[in-house]
């Protein structure tokens, strides 16, 4: 949820009241040793947060692999979720090679821990130009990569892989997509094949010099798409 932190305390952002919180296995939010962890688990966890919060209307605001969650949760749920920001929303359903290198990591993880990704992951995930100038960007994802769990972070990969294909289509929520436009995980013309494909697309910010962690490379451009959303 620290992912976040850049944006809490800027407009819009501070003129809302927000639910931040950690996807089981990630951040401070253990695993169950036995529970296998999904899209449609972490959409309930969601669920189950905005009604025990008391929220009946939500704007969720996702990255990554957590668009998958909130566009599950609003095809699912619509009168609870009335807007969504998607930042970085991968592929869905993921391609071949996504699939199987989400489960080549989640094995890799187990193995050798974080420590064995981190570097690859952090490289493959920023632009070139946040690895040459913006380094504090850099290391901050390097940090959330090491202070992830190794068994979170497999069952997540793991979730990703095996992630059913969503009828987006039928999703009637207001929507801003947010996409770096050297991403790699979600390229422009992925966020563009969203946007043909759900009725309330009502902007798709592609931001210069940025990879796929967009809140840490460029956080004015996040909050200028996040302004989209009236």
């Amino acid at each position: 949820m620290d992912y976040w932190t850049p944006l809490i305390n800027s407009q819009p952002v501070q003129s809302w009241n927000c639910l931040l919180f950690d996807l089981e296995g990630h951040g401070l939010s253990p695993t169950d040793p036995l529970s296998k962890l999904s899209i449609a688990s972490f959409a309930n966890d969601v669920k189950n947060l905005c009604s025990q919060s008391g929220l009946a209307s939500v704007t969720l605001v996702a990255h990554s692999m957590g668009c998958l969650v909130a566009l599950k949760l609003a095809q699912e749920n619509p009168t609870l979720v009335s807007k969504l920001i998607l930042i970085g929303p991968p592929p869905n359903p993921l391609p071949d090679a996504g699939v199987q290198g989400s489960h080549a990591r989640a094995a890799l993880v187990r193995a050798e821990g974080m420590d064995a990704v981190v570097d690859a992951v952090s490289g493959a995930g920023t632009s070139d130009q946040t690895k040459s100038s913006n380094l504090v960007a850099l290391s901050a994802v390097r940090t959330s990569l090491l202070g992830q769990s190794s068994e979170g972070y497999a069952k997540a990969c793991t979730a990703l892989a095996e992630a059913p294909a969503l009828d987006v289509g039928s999703i009637q929520a207001e929507t801003v997509i947010i996409t770096g436009a050297e991403d790699k995980v979600s390229p422009p013309q992925v966020c563009e094949g969203y946007e043909q494909k759900m009725p309330n697309v009502s902007h798709v910010e592609v931001l210069k010099d940025v990879g796929h962690w967009h809140v840490f490379e460029d956080p004015a451009g996040v909050l200028r798409g996040i302004g989209e959303l009236r």
